[in-house]
């Protein structure tokens, strides 16, 4: 079926184009109407998503099932881990309930705008980043391929932690947690089980020390009481079992000994489930991420009412909400609140665009930003509520403050919470369902970074849509072979050294320049014209808003953020283990390799292209976009038909199987 002539719009009268929307006025060859699928594939940007014929050698991109399909995936993707075990300690340790104001703010000021600029884009023309860049502005290509490699490092040790996560889950599967008692295979000396210590209380006073039950007299001959009222140096077996059976961790990165082959055997369970997930394209992960966007909701709903009826949990809960305004005088507290939004959101790793690259063409993202964003930071409010109510009933169990079992990260995740499940009745249950939780919220965020890549290649080489299976394949093999180095004794130290350095200040710098691209050489209220062909019509202060945030304000709070970032900048620890210069100089290698991957596509794009041209209006003509800009024509003329607008075809018949749809 042939497109329409032209696309009509009362906003768009003749002879008003934008320069950026060219392509409105292009009109279809009369002849069109008789061409076979291959040439109109070839007279249109190769972004256009086919319907597949037998034969015919077109292969559909896809798109999502429904609304709700992207939006369960646009939800995994961003409430994951860091919502449950890094915000919660955020919170306490910058203000408490003051600190919610920094966090609405930069929600407000770099979350929702970012966020909402990169599903637009994406959705505009139905590409993922490594392509989308290749067409909006050419110099620029290698920030699309950028974000492809942030994705790419993330998946790899974000992939382990899910294998840890794993772990968990079976180990949950017994009568008897493993780590509610000091294992003799694990255990350090100042390993302290409060069930033994209890049962040893009874037996005439004596004292518990170093697993050993000791006579109350020679414990006080030996000085073993003070030892054994010094809580300081207790560790709980939960700490011992992750970082001695779990992790056997080794005494630094210089030294990865032995591989952890449980953890291997887990990783590529996590690798087998992200294949099955995503094998299909993204019509079988939209129906997979229903569950794993909205079964962490039910978790934390039961976690939250058992956890309220323990005692002691006022006192965390009071704990995490108490305002200390006087801190919100201190940089480094919005300087985190803005980091949380960032990396929560996720805007410059590709993910969104990718998620909006399968969205029809008319889906209200605006709508979608909006409520991913406020489903965001209510998620990481409620479960600080659920996280500290825990916390406080731990603290009162030792009866020690609560800020000396507040934890953040793995610490939070593998040491604080298996250690409260173990008090608690039908202790397994409970272990199985804050893992079963973990599960799903990496699973949500892992499939996103993995499409991310896919999408990549798939756009760039487009026959490889023919074998989507092989594709998949062929990442998850590379990223379990690529995540074998963080499964050894010292792969703790690695993880921690691509957490911290592999999407840090160059994704803030890739953010910067993608808003100047958008905002100011694309022209920030030529975009938002092109949002409003998907949208609809908006009022002019959402064009000024979006405008100034775009150009102005989002890029500078993020330069801002680079500047606060290089002031406080200190090489990395891990506990009380200082890495070595050359591990912080491989830090630094990741976090450049992005940077230069979008400096060397540049400069090679100005030396292969235009060379007939000064060097000027060569830099000139690659920030154009191509004429293969614009939105995915097929899908546009098969909606706008959908909308009662009638296109002519007398060669189209309805019964024909063998009919392209166009």
């Amino acid at each position: 079926m042939r497109g329409t002539e032209k696309y009509s719009d009362s906003r768009l009268a003749e002879g008003n184009t934008p320069k950026s929307l060219n392509w409105l006025d292009e009109p279809y060859r009369d002849s069109a109407i008789n061409d076979t699928p291959s040439s109109l594939a070839e007279d249109v940007s190769s972004s256009a998503v086919l319907t597949r014929l037998d034969g015919d050698g077109l292969v559909e991109r896809g798109n999502w099932s429904g609304r709700f399909d992207f939006l369960m995936s646009l939800l995994g993707y961003s409430v994951g881990l860091g919502n449950v075990w890094r915000f919660p300690y955020l919170a306490y340790s910058n203000g408490g309930g003051a600190f919610l104001f920094p966090f609405i703010l930069m929600l407000i000021l770099i979350g929702t705008p970012l966020m909402f600029m990169e599903l637009a884009f994406g959705q505009f023309a139905s590409l993922g980043p490594a392509a989308i860049f290749d067409r909006f502005c050419p110099l620029f290509h290698g920030l699309g391929i950028a974000m492809i490699c942030v994705s790419s490092l993330v998946a790899v040790y974000y992939t382990v932690i899910i294998a840890w996560t794993i772990l968990y889950l079976f180990m949950s599967f017994t009568s008897e947690l493993p780590w509610e008692t000091c294992g003799e295979e694990w255990r350090t000396q100042f390993c302290y089980s409060f069930k033994e210590a209890d049962a040893c209380a009874q037996i005439n006073g004596s004292v518990y020390y170093n697993q050993t039950c000791f006579n109350a007299t020679y414990a006080a001959s030996e000085n073993i009481v003070e030892l054994a009222k010094n809580s300081s140096i207790r560790h709980v077996p939960a700490q011992d079992f992750f970082e001695r059976h779990v992790l056997n961790i080794s005494s630094g990165i210089e030294h990865l000994g032995d591989i952890r082959w449980q953890v291997v055997l887990c990783l590529l369970c996590a690798w087998t489930l992200t294949f099955f997930s995503l094998s299909k394209g993204v019509k079988s992960t939209g129906k997979v991420v229903y569950f794993t966007a909205l079964f962490p909701y039910v978790v934390l709903c039961i976690l939250f009412v058992r956890g309220v009826t323990l005692p002691g949990s006022m006192k965390g809960i009071i704990f995490y909400v108490t305002p200390e305004f006087h801190l919100l005088k201190s940089a480094k507290v919005w300087k985190e609140a803005a980091v949380q939004i960032f990396f929560s959101l996720s805007p410059a790793w590709g993910g969104l665009i990718t998620l909006a690259s399968y969205n029809k063409f008319h889906n209200n993202c605006y709508k979608d930003a909006l409520i991913v964003s406020i489903g965001n930071i209510c998620t990481s409010i409620f479960a600080g509520f659920v996280i500290f109510s825990i916390i406080g009933y731990l603290a009162n169990e030792l009866n020690m403050p609560v800020d000396k079992v507040v934890d953040q990260g793995a610490g939070l995740a593998f040491i604080v919470y298996p250690d409260v499940v173990t008090r608690l009745p039908i202790s397994p249950l409970w272990s199985f369902l804050f893992f079963f939780m973990l599960l799903t919220l990496g699973m949500g965020s892992e499939f996103a970074l993995l499409e991310t890549i896919m999408t990549a290649v798939q756009d760039l080489y487009p026959a490889l849509r023919q074998k989507k299976t092989w594709v998949v394949l062929t990442v998850c093999i590379l990223g379990f072979l690529s995540g074998l180095t963080v499964c050894t004794d010292g792969g703790m130290y690695i993880l921690q050294l691509m957490d911290s350095y592999a999407a840090s200040w160059a994704v803030f710098l890739m953010a910067i320049i993608e808003c100047v691209l958008i905002g100011w050489v694309h022209g920030a209220q030529e975009f938002i014209i092109e949002v409003e062909l998907m949208i609809g019509q908006r009022s002019r202060n959402f064009h000024k808003y979006f405008s100034i945030f775009w150009k102005y304000i989002s890029p500078a709070t993020l330069t801002l953020l680079m500047v606060f970032n290089a002031i406080q900048y200190e090489p990395l620890e891990y506990d009380t283990y200082v890495y070595p210069g050359w591990a912080n100089a491989i830090g630094w290698l990741m976090a450049l390799a992005p940077i230069m991957m979008i400096i060397t596509i540049a400069v090679f794009r100005l030396l292969t292209t235009h060379r007939d041209l000064p060097f000027k209006k060569r830099v000139k003509e690659l920030l154009k976009h191509t004429s293969g800009w614009g939105p995915n024509k097929f899908q546009k003329a098969e909606e706008e038909e959908n909308r009662n607008r009638t296109i002519e075809n007398p060669n189209f018949t309805v019964g024909n199987p063998q009919e392209t749809r166009i």
